[in-house]
């Protein structure tokens, strides 16, 4: 087999003053620039994790039905920073849970669909200190001390994401994981449409004082750039993605920061980007000063899966063949681990080329052969078969079995079709946004995962010189919100009964504007956003002349994100359908793995460690434990052993903790805190902050 395409270009770089943070505190997304996820508090232990209890609560107060609160909150020097579900910024006493100060970003702007926000950014200069933000397309630079914008930034206080990308249109630029500071920069990535047209996912970096572009980096290369030959030669101009949307990590001792990247658009035929594709679905080493690229690994050749980099990178150090290695580890939503040498991006267990299946869809080439890490064995279960179909109930198996007969399932990279093909893991992994930690100490890294089957199934479309507002909707709008506009929820929201929730001028907005994920379709025109909403909206087919109605034409679309249910709304294959696991780095073995959340209807009825899809990520500790919060159904916050998996206390939060957990300490109490606001089951949304510590007494 060929060794997997990993390229390396060397460099010198200065040896810098390595990133101090008090034990106490909790200053970064992550935990600190190394995305370890790892604190050497241990006041919290494995003897004493059972006498947890509420030290306080805050409540946003403004959470709204189907909003997401996936915040991993920053504390620095006993006040705490975090974002709510409007994507507001608060500060609060850390040790109480007051409230010190509020910002509302976009003041007064009337929200229309998801606010999607994991966080902050916090920088700090002798008294001067900051909180970088995100708001839709905006970014802000907010006083820490005050809550104030620093008029000095930018454009009054914030600069405009959609600009210092090269090119036109402007399309919806926004940023949901915080980024990193390097020095006096502060380099992010993106999130973007994966749906043309959208922006190209540039890595930007920032002048923390002014909001000046520092240096950006060509994700999608531009003619004379390294990779650009594995493209289409015009495609740097019309296609858009492989964006950082899920967080970075920096190595501050040798000036590189590791970036993690999604997939090109459009996310399952690529047709009109022919070629590998760099640098989509890669892990890059840049050098933090410039840019430049350093090396990169490209994890899914032209990918037409949406298999993005689903997590920010760990910063790990592990002993490997006898010697203390600096490495870095990617946990991705195929459920792999690949571990690197962090200077050279040589692989630390062999990686190998296999051939995969050709596409059959006219127009789209597969790429031949995709990458394999031998080691870790993953994570999750790498494909679907027959005796993996539920038995939760005959009727559930005999459903399940009638519709696994009509479709595609051979493992991994079985390009998608017009028959239908199961993604296992699915979209959502495997690993997700929630990240993985890992223990200096053992070497051990920590990755929850899910374990559900999606259908990926492929329709024709027919591009006209003339449309309909109900063709509009399904060239642009059904592969997220199908055609019968039910949508996936909770990702993707049902569009029916909408004249009752939003008024016309307020979904021309929406659509001109985007939102999260969903790009802008302004470019569209007037008349066809008009038709488009007038169809959402009223059901009405308006036909109208478009001359740029085929303009980002797709000969195939999706039919919208299917998981693979039985008839009561269970995923459709055996248990475990979520687990939490425990992978040594230094050998490559597994030191534990667990079943990981339950549904209560389910558990009442006897049928317990289901495990269940789970978003957020863990954090471990110097006490021997793991904290976790991520179960969407149960909403149950978790304490484990970290060495042996086992449960040591939990609770239930007052909506699911789809977030990373923070720890830190404030006046000699160690406290644990976690976002409580579901939005991923059909349960009301929740809006508030939990912290947890031992009683007085027991410190």
């Amino acid at each position: 087999m060929k060794l997997a395409r990993v390229c390396s270009l060397a460099i010198i770089v200065p040896i810098l003053t390595p990133f101090l943070a008090s034990a106490q505190d909790w200053p970064a997304y992550g935990g600190g620039l190394e995305e370890i996820r790892y604190s050497k508090l241990k006041q919290i232990n494995r003897k004493n994790a059972a006498q947890l209890q509420v030290a306080w609560t805050f409540d946003t107060g403004d959470a709204f039905n189907g909003s997401e609160f996936q915040c991993n909150p920053l504390i620095v020097n006993g006040v705490l920073y975090a974002t709510t579900p409007k994507s507001n910024v608060v500060a609060l006493d850390a040790a109480t849970g007051n409230l010190k100060w509020r910002y509302e970003p976009g003041e007064g702007a009337k929200v229309i669909g998801k606010l999607r926000n994991r966080g902050l950014t916090y920088w700090s200069e002798g008294v001067e200190a900051r909180i970088f933000a995100g708001w839709r397309q905006y970014l802000y630079s907010i006083d820490a001390n005050t809550g104030k914008p620093d008029m000095k930034f930018g454009d009054n206080g914030r600069i405009d994401l959609r600009n210092d990308l090269g090119r036109e249109p402007k399309d919806m630029v926004g940023l949901t994981t915080p980024g990193m500071i390097y020095q006096d920069m502060l380099i992010i990535g993106s999130l973007l449409s994966e749906t043309l047209p959208t922006a190209p996912g540039d890595i930007r970096a920032y002048d923390v004082h002014t909001g000046k572009l520092r240096w950006s980096f060509h994700t999608i290369p531009h003619p004379g750039e390294f990779g650009y030959e594995t493209w289409p030669k015009d495609a740097w101009t019309y296609s858009g993605a492989a964006n950082d949307w899920t967080g970075l990590a920096i190595d501050q001792k040798r000036g590189l920061v590791f970036v993690p990247t999604g997939s090109a658009a459009f996310d399952f035929y690529g047709a009109n980007r022919v070629g590998d594709n760099l640098f989509a679905d890669s892990l890059i080493a840049l050098d933090a000063k410039t840019g430049k690229r350093v090396w990169h690994f490209q994890e899914v050749h032209h990918d037409i899966w949406d298999r993005d980099l689903p997590s920010p990178p760990s910063l790990v150090t592990i002993k490997h063949d006898g010697k203390m290695i600096d490495a870095i580890a990617q946990t991705t939503k195929s459920g792999y681990v690949y571990v690197f040498d962090r200077e050279t991006g040589k692989p630390l267990f062999p990686i190998e080329e296999r051939p995969v299946p050709a596409s059959d869809l006219p127009g789209e080439v597969a790429a031949g052969t995709q990458p394999f890490p031998t080691r870790p064995a993953p994570f999750a279960r790498q494909g679907l078969t027959e005796d993996l179909l539920t038995d939760r109930t005959s009727a559930a198996h005999e459903a399940a079995l009638a519709r696994f007969k009509q479709i595609r399932s051979a493992g991994q990279f079985v390009p998608a079709s017009e028959q239908g093909t199961v993604i296992f893991p699915g979209f959502d992994g495997g690993a997700e946004w929630g990240g993985s930690a890992f223990d200096p100490e053992t070497g051990v890294l920590y990755v929850n995962a899910n374990e559900m089957a999606w259908i990926l199934r492929m329709v024709e479309q027919h591009d006209t010189a003339s449309a309909s507002g109900k063709e509009l909707y399904m060239k642009n709008c059904s592969s997220c919100h199908r055609p019968d506009l039910a949508g996936g929820p909770p990702e993707f929201p049902s569009l029916q009964g909408l004249k009752t929730k939003y008024s016309e001028s307020d979904i021309v907005a929406l659509v001109n504007r985007g939102s999260g994920r969903m790009p802008s379709f302004a470019s569209l025109g007037g008349p066809a956003v008009q038709a488009i909403t007038s169809y959402v909206r009223n059901g009405e087919d308006v036909k109208i002349k478009s001359a740029v109605a085929s303009q980002f034409f797709m000969k195939y679309l999706n039919d919208g994100y299917n998981r693979f249910l039985d008839p009561d709304g269970y995923p459709a294959i055996k248990p475990p359908w979520g687990t939490l696991n425990a992978i040594n780095l230094n050998t490559g073995e597994y030191a534990w793995k667990i079943p990981f959340g339950e549904y209560p209807a389910l558990a009442e009825a006897g049928m317990h460690n289901t495990g269940s899809e789970n978003y957020g990520g863990p954090v471990v500790t110097a006490g021997g434990v793991l904290f976790i919060g991520a179960t969407s159904y149960d909403k149950k916050f978790h304490v484990f052993d970290k060495a042996t998996g086992k449960l040591l206390w939990e609770t239930t939060l007052p909506a699911a903790g789809n977030a990373t957990p923070a720890t830190y300490e404030v006046n000699g109490r160690q406290f644990v805190v976690i976002a409580a606001g579901g939005g991923k089951s059909k349960d009301p949304s929740g809006g508030k902050i939990v912290a947890f510590a031992l009683p007085s007494r027991s410190k």
